[in-house]
């Protein structure tokens, strides 16, 4: 809901009005219903807004409290406004609006930035205080809505996205060697920088405040997971009934809007759960599904396409459901827009991503998600596997990292870059980025198979996630749509941080028992066994049909290792291999040309780096070369 942006200039420089509404402007597509400014001397905040709770006029920002103190622009939805308002109005407030957004002026008016940990829900929020003359910037527990940063030790830029901050004379373009360095290993970034220079992502449940003599920003956290304080004295059954009162609780809380609500609807139990919760609060729930076009595909992308399961469970619950076919052409099409709306490069083949929100927001301003399942309850249970034997800390973070180098593994680093590159690079940088996760955490152990199961779940939920959400955001917003994720309510992420990794993991105690040094059989258990979201599956039991409940995972992905072969061979040679290749500054085209041959013969199936080789090069053609996309 929404984009923010603002300036605080702490040599007292009055913010130019001009400047916001052109920050403001570069990001239109997040707030279509209208844009709003607030600029008094050395501070700035502008809003463009994209209207879901009390669509009138009562629910504009920037907002001020009712005692002036206050000023505030929002991005996001907090799903306990009600309960909060009702707080506050038992302590003297008043109200004239309908919105969340009054609650969170009123709530920091009455009780400070502490406020921030009351919200249940999704927000970045830009607060300005005038006693104080102080700004204050925080983010929701899960990071769900993305917050960017550039501080030069006299101005701080702040927005939803990088796009507004550039806009901004004093900002100069450049890369962050650390951030490229990092994604080329994990196809994702484990810190908060990005790709571009000097540009931060604020952390999850953080709040930072900017003083006029702010010298260095000061991170305030007051929210992190663990997973090490289980309750090992719940029975499957409790868990069971416990996930299962806080899920329904949660998508009923998550439904709350004065416009269309929507959802995805895939043939796994996450959204279909989500549908089946939703659809008894609606007469008739809309839902959206994106297949492919399988005519060209071979191997296990041959299953790829979930429209079928989609359908039957639409039919099932009788929604008004609507599909998006995604055929090998629909790639290049979309990649320029794709990457200049994602802006920071993470996590995976997002663009069906882009289309399925394209569909939903044509008939929806707010569409549930599923995402945040897995991480929470232990859906991916091949890489748990991979772990769970180690003996110590050391063996585990070994583990580990060899299997989260997704792309390009350190000892090959001097092949992908290029010779100037490589000198600008520390190859030993991802694995301490990588042991920081864990270390930075104080509290987690390395001593049973259930330590390094929860070690992983919170691993996971720390890096993984956030991509996952970044793309969510940037990709719906880019539509003019609203995500949200019922699984990361605050109440069911506490439920599934109680219950015992045992729970989650249906065949744990089986798996102790498997040989390590049987290599053939422990490769069939990575590959076979999907005995994750146990507890989950069992609480969905009354809501789903069985062949669902039942079904094995799948990710929500397109057959590329087929298209990059076939019709987007092309495609991709042009792209990567001819003399207007802007990413060669940085990646040497020798590397490339070697790992497109290589897929293209099926030798090895290189569709995640040959997807990240494309976002990047059009990455570096339009922020680095300005090339129009629109």
């Amino acid at each position: 809901m929404c984009g923010i942006a603002g300036i605080y200039n702490l040599n007292r420089k009055p913010v130019s009005k001009d400047l916001l509404q052109s920050m403001a402007d570069v990001m239109a597509h997040r707030g279509p219903d209208g844009e709003g400014f607030f600029a008094e001397g050395p501070v700035g905040l502008a809003h463009r807004r994209l209207a879901i709770l009390d669509t009138s006029s009562l629910g504009a920002q920037p907002m001020t409290s009712s005692d002036g103190n206050w000023v505030i622009v929002f991005n996001g939805c907090i799903y306990n406004f009600r309960e909060l308002r009702d707080e506050l109005r038992a302590s003297g407030k008043s109200f004239v609006s309908k919105s969340d957004t009054e609650v969170i002026a009123e709530g920091l008016s009455a009780h400070g930035a502490g406020y921030f940990r009351r919200l249940n829900g999704m927000f970045a929020i830009a607060a300005w205080n005038n006693q104080e003359q102080v700004l204050y910037l925080s983010r929701d527990r899960f990071g769900i809505k993305p917050l960017y940063y550039w501080f030069n030790g006299s101005t701080l830029i702040f927005a939803s996205e990088i796009k507004a901050i550039i806009r901004h004379p004093e900002y100069k373009m450049g890369v962050d060697h650390s951030a490229l360095n990092q994604y080329f290993s994990f196809q994702n970034v484990f810190t908060y920088n990005t790709l571009f220079q000097g540009v931060s992502m604020l952390p999850p449940a953080n709040t930072i405040a900017i003083h006029a003599n702010t010298k260095a920003i000061e991170h305030n956290p007051w929210w992190d997971y663990d997973f090490t304080k289980a309750d090992n004295t719940l029975s499957l059954e409790d868990s069971v009934q416990l996930t299962k009162e806080a899920f329904e609780k949660a998508v009923e809380r998550q439904m709350v809007a004065d416009v269309p609500v929507g959802s995805y609807l895939s043939g796994g139990i996450d959204s279909g759960s989500i549908t089946a919760v939703a659809s008894k609060h609606l007469n008739r729930i809309t839902t959206f599904t994106a297949g492919f076009d399988m005519s060209s595909v071979t191997g296990v992308e041959a299953n790829y396409d979930e429209r079928r399961d989609a359908e039957m469970m639409a039919n099932y619950f009788k929604t008004e459901h609507y599909e998006q076919v995604i055929n090998a052409g629909d790639l290049s099409w979309s990649m320029p827009r794709l990457v200049w709306h994602l802006e920071d490069l993470r996590v995976g083949m997002s663009y069906p991503n882009y289309y399925i929100s394209r569909l939903a927001s044509r008939f929806v301003k707010v569409c549930l998600q599923g995402v945040g399942g897995d991480e929470l309850f232990g859906g991916y249970p091949w890489r748990y596997y991979r772990v769970y034997k180690s003996l110590d800390q050391k063996t585990f973070f070994d583990n580990y990292y060899g299997f989260w180098q997704r792309l390009v593994a350190d000892d090959r680093k001097h092949e992908l870059f290029r010779p100037d590159t490589n000198k600008q690079i520390d190859i030993t940088e991802p694995r301490r980025v990588f042991e920081r996760v864990f270390t930075f955490n104080e509290q987690l152990r390395y001593d049973t198979p259930e330590h390094h199961i929860e070690n992983s779940l919170y691993f996971e939920i720390k890096t993984f996630l956030p991509g996952l959400l970044l793309v969510g955001d940037k990709l719906s917003m880019a539509n003019g749509l609203e995500e949200r994720f019922p699984f990361l309510d605050n109440d069911l992420v506490d439920v599934a941080m109680r219950i015992p990794v045992q729970h989650k993991l249906g065949n744990l105690e089986l798996m102790k028992k498997v040989d390590e040094n049987e290599l053939s059989l422990k490769q069939k258990v990575y590959r076979d066994y999907d005995d994750g979201k146990n507890v989950l599956r069992r609480s969905m039991k009354s809501f789903l049909p069985e062949e669902i409940i039942n079904r094995k995972k799948q990710g929500f992905s397109a057959p590329d290792e087929s298209w990059y072969r076939g019709e987007n061979a092309d495609y991709i040679r042009q792209l990567l291999l001819s003399n207007k290749t802007i990413s060669s500054q940085f990646i040497n085209p020798d590397y490339i040309a070697h790992i497109f041959k290589e897929h293209t013969e099926k030798r090895i199936n290189h569709r995640l780096l040959l997807w990240s080789f494309i976002s990047f090069e059009w990455w570096c053609r339009i922020f680095l070369d300005n090339e129009k996309v629109y």
